[in-house]
């Protein structure tokens, strides 16, 4: 069956169409949001197809696992897949005004796609070293999208960017080669069998250690998070809103799925870290954030921030603990994505990001300010929208393990949380327009309608996730479920191969 090997496939086509097409500018959009939709359609069939059939696998070549390249949908890949296609579909409709005929013109749609390419197949490769090769595919992809227009604050934030990523490419590399050496297989299926029947299992820490670093530094963990607000500001914010809503998220992706597959045995070590990491990862990102002025610069540090409440569901490593952080993975997509391409809105009715030079949009602009009411308040954590409840599994499920310490740390950094939006919100919103800063964009022309539909759509699905909790959350049990039972990840890929003894 060749439905695993479409997440990457789609994308692919999408850019063949694209570039065989180029001279034709006025398709470019419309392609781009052609290949975003069968994405996000694709995605949702195969999550109904898995809920009722189970895993799907696909051996490419009919190579069976652990020679060949394998492809794996389970739970938690499919739903990663159907929020990648939600927030392609949501920029390519927001690029069609925001973006600019000029950097369209430098490959901007092609680079798009080769970037959600590179995410697609992250979610659905079974092997660590064609996730390597994915995690290569976005870094190529996401340079080019954060340096297009070639702005010295671009290329200055771009080369903090990639030679940190460059050095996790390595470090992901070299734990790649080392778990090679050790174990004679790089399919994850293989790997967690052969691992969980190792005797001396303590010899694969370092490995473990390198992918650790390799994917804090991709996921922007405390304390190799600095690229991140250097760089994430610089770019147009429809490219900020695309990779601040998707490639931290791959990092975490994969550190969850590393860490509840096969390095599993050192529990004692990793789990305290986990939850401390996350601590510090919440408390570092918020606590920066509250000190901008930068709108994009605030919702940057508040990536940061975010990521640490998943750091926290996988140290606690219970069903409800890694269901909530899947759960707020999807909600913070969601929302953080939203809350960049309202920014992007007032940007274009103010003509600045900077708090200080902007104020009075409730008077003249109210519509927009109930679209930053939603995701903001959703990242705060305010009740009833999906961020209250993110946080409430977690940190219920934190309180449950005994976890206090990080259980209260994230009460804590919610409101710090709270400060932020509610200081953007008196800012741009409250207060009067400055006299002595500047003043309304030329025209202060209506918003263009593709700009304002994604941001709407988006804080729909904020709502949805919150009034609608219950079936979300239900997947996201059955995505825990699986992960925290490997057995049954290996049966799936590996089949009658797998040693009936730990069955």
């Amino acid at each position: 069956m060749i439905l695993p090997a479409l997440p990457a496939l789609i994308p692919l086509i999408t850019i063949i169409f694209l570039l065989m097409n180029f001279r034709r500018r006025e398709w470019q959009p419309w392609i781009g949001l052609t290949g975003a939709l069968l994405q996000l359609v694709l995605a949702v069939y195969l999550a109904v197809h898995i809920k009722s059939h189970g895993i799907l696998v696909l051996h490419t070549g009919n190579w069976e696992a652990p020679f060949g390249i394998t492809l794996v949908i389970d739970s938690f890949s499919s739903f990663m897949l159907i929020l990648t296609g939600i927030i392609a579909v949501s920029i390519s409709i927001y690029s069609i005004e925001a973006i600019d005929r000029q950097r369209q013109s430098f490959f901007f749609y092609p680079m798009v796609h080769g970037l959600l390419m590179g995410v697609n197949g992250a979610f659905v490769t079974g092997d660590i070293f064609n996730l390597y090769v994915w995690f290569e595919v976005m870094l190529m992809s996401s340079f080019v999208l954060i340096t297009l227009g070639g702005e010295k604050k671009q290329l200055n934030g771009a080369i903090k960017y990639v030679t940190l990523n460059l050095v996790s490419s390595m470090l992901f590399l070299a734990g790649i080669g080392l778990l090679y050496g050790k174990t004679g297989t790089l399919n994850m299926a293989d790997l967690a069998l052969k691992m969980s029947l190792a005797e001396n299992n303590i010899l694969l820490n370092t490995s473990a250690v390198l992918f650790f670093v390799a994917f804090s530094i991709k996921s922007a963990i405390f304390p190799f998070f600095f690229w991140l607000p250097a760089s994430y500001h610089t770019p147009p914010v429809a490219i900020t809103a695309l990779v601040a809503g998707l490639l931290t998220k791959v990092g975490v992706y994969a550190m969850i799925r590393f860490y509840t597959l096969f390095f599993v045995q050192d529990q004692l070590f990793w789990h305290p870290l986990f939850l401390w990491i996350g601590g510090f990862t919440m408390v570092v990102g918020v606590l920066t954030a509250a000190s901008q002025y930068d709108m994009r610069k605030i919702l940057s540090f508040h990536i940061i921030s975010q990521i640490g409440y998943m750091i926290m569901g996988l140290g606690i490593f219970t069903v409800a603990g890694i269901a909530g952080a899947i759960f707020y993975m999807g909600h913070n997509i969601i929302a953080k994505t939203n809350t960049f391409l309202v920014a992007g809105l007032i940007n274009r009715v103010k003509g600045s990001y900077d708090l200080k030079s902007i104020g009075g949009l409730y008077k003249t602009h109210p519509f927009l300010a109930i679209l930053f009411i939603i995701p903001a308040f959703g990242l705060a954590g305010i009740p009833p929208l999906s961020g209250f409840f993110g946080k409430l599994v977690l940190i219920s499920a934190g309180f449950s393990a005994g976890e206090y310490v990080i259980s209260f740390v994230a009460l804590a950094v919610g409101l710090f949380t709270l400060f932020s939006m509610v200081k953007i919100w008196n800012e741009a919103f409250w207060k009067a327009q400055p006299d002595d800063k500047l003043t309304e964009a030329p025209k202060d022309e209506k918003l263009p309608f593709s700009m304002v539909l994604p941001v709407v759509l988006l804080g729909l699905l904020t709502l949805t996730m919150g009034f609608a909790v219950k079936p979300i959350l239900s997947f996201a049990m059955d995505a825990a479920t699986q992960l925290l039972n490997p057995h049954i990840y290996i049966e799936a890929v590996l089949g009658n191969s797998i040693n009936p003894e730990i069955q």
